[in-house]
């Protein structure tokens, strides 16, 4: 017979307890500049006691970091400086701001000045904005005045819904009829009334028929291009210009002649209404070599610049010794936004520390280029700063680095180690490339080196590199393979 007893247990233990301060550390510290600045900028909207300090501002230089109880936040030099974060001291409000007037007005600054005439009404800003077309919108304006009916606009509309980046449709004949419910024939004359649309090649089903369609549209659907696409598309991949004159009867000139004419059609013809915009990198930090030596300069430019509101400080200082609910919520909005500041102080500090460090291990790099960068992992910076690998993968991650060599993240500095077999220094991944890429930009044209040639001359080298590690790195840096690198034959 058993009986159930109730004991108590002193036990002692260690554990890491994540606060929400903590958790905010770690959160700003994987940030991204914009991310960084967009998160700023959310903690000025939550928080009245955060201000963004206008530069060359003298006013309120403490910010309210003297406060009793609260931790103390020196600016020592360029690398703790405080990513300070200003509303204006203007105390105008966006109440008195007449919108409709300052929408309709343009600049008056610099040499432009609009003129004015009676009665002459000026056209609203939102009237002038553009934006460039994609392909949907470009297609669906053409399909919006092709004469059809609504039911076959419908089923245009689901076509061209169905098309990708490049202008391909993805879905089959069978499929748009079992969608949208229509015949058959309906689902190939609209397929073959988009196809008839601008860009030239659009609604085709793979490369094939998007060249085919646009040598129709040039006229040349009965010519020797066309026989070439047609029929011996594969001879053209690996330009097999013989095997194309050979197979076609025809002599290697006029093969020329029609490669020439195939060239100069485009096999992804819906790109040309791409809608992707280029992403510009702003970097995080700027190495630049003064005098012989390399200076680390944090990048602060576009990074507001946080200061403590002094209005609060004053309620604070005027209601001590009251214990009421406004005191106790300044008090506690004072601490989140000291510990936002902070938190922001040790994310440029530690990024500082790790820059420093990279420059240290890769000053090779920095001084002749990529050929010459050294393997490294998370482990050699964490135990050079002393810190935790963890951290380390974190402030490197989305963190861009300007140095004389170029713009690059900071995780590009960390590449695994390929040996030597005397025993040398081991070489960096990224240098392997660099020489792969040099060494196909020299190679005979006609004689184009394999990917088992590749590894042969790093093998006389003492470096040992597999036949399948080439091709990795190869395919890594946009090279093709030997057989499509290679001259074609015109004889």
């Amino acid at each position: 017979m058993s009986f159930l007893e109730l004991k108590q247990h002193l036990k002692l233990a260690q554990q890491l307890v994540m606060t929400p301060q903590l958790q905010q550390a770690i959160k700003l510290l994987q940030l991204s500049r914009l991310e960084l600045v967009d998160t700023i900028q959310h903690e000025i909207e939550q928080n009245p006691l955060l201000e963004e300090e206008v530069p060359g501002s003298s006013a309120d230089g403490e910010g309210g970091h003297d406060i009793e109880a609260q931790p103390e936040i020196d600016i020592q030099k360029i690398t703790d400086k405080t990513t300070e974060v200003t509303l204006g001291e203007s105390t105008s409000t966006l109440t008195e701001i007449d919108w409709s007037d300052y929408v309709n007005e343009y600049e008056n600054s610099g040499a432009y000045k609009p003129r004015e005439s009676a009665g002459e009404e000026q056209p609203s800003r939102f009237d002038i904005l553009t934006q460039k077309p994609d392909l949907h919108s470009h297609l669906s304006w053409q399909l919006n005045l092709s004469p059809v009916t609504d039911d076959e606009r419908e089923v245009g509309f689901y076509i061209l819904g169905n098309l990708d980046q490049d202008g391909f449709l993805k879905v089959s004949d069978e499929e748009i009829v079992e969608e949208t419910g229509c015949p058959p024939e309906m689902a190939e004359r609209m397929i073959a009334l988009i196809q008839d649309m601008d860009p030239s090649g659009v609604g085709a089903r793979n490369v094939k028929e998007s060249l085919l369609l646009q040598l129709k549209r040039l006229g040349l659907e009965n010519s020797l291009p066309t026989r070439i696409v047609q029929d011996h598309i594969h001879f053209l991949e690996t330009k097999n210009y013989s095997a194309i004159s050979k197979a076609t009867k025809q002599p290697i000139s006029d093969i020329l002649g029609a490669v020439k004419i195939i060239v100069g059609l485009d096999p992804h013809p819906g790109r040309v209404y791409s809608d992707e915009s280029p992403h510009y990198i702003l970097p995080d930090v700027f190495i630049q070599k003064i005098d012989d030596e390399y200076v680390i300069m944090l990048n602060d430019e576009g990074l507001p610049r946080l200061k403590i509101s002094s209005y609060y400080k004053e309620i604070l200082k005027a209601k001590r010794g009251q214990q009421d609910a406004t005191k106790d919520y300044i008090q506690e909005k004072l601490k989140s936004a000291a510990w936002l500041i902070k938190s922001i102080q040790q994310r440029q500090r530690t990024i500082y520390k790790v820059v420093e460090s990279i420059l240290k291990f890769q000053l090779d790099f920095f001084e002749k280029g990529v050929a010459h960068l050294k393997p490294l992992v998370l482990r050699d910076v964490a135990e050079d700063i002393g810190m935790h690998e963890s951290t380390i993968s974190r402030v490197t991650t989305n963190k861009y680095v300007h140095t004389p060599q170029g713009i690059f993240e900071l995780k590009y500095f960390f590449t695994s180690s390929i040996e030597r077999k005397d025993g040398g220094d081991a070489l960096s991944s990224e240098s392997i490339k660099e020489r792969i890429r040099h060494l196909v930009q020299g190679e005979n044209p006609d004689k184009p080196l394999s990917d088992k040639a590749l590894s042969e001359v790093f093998q006389k080298d003492d470096i040992q590199l597999a036949r399948r590690t080439v091709a990795k790195y190869r395919e890594q840096l946009g090279i093709l393979s030997s057989k499509f690198r290679k001259r074609p034959k015109l004889h």
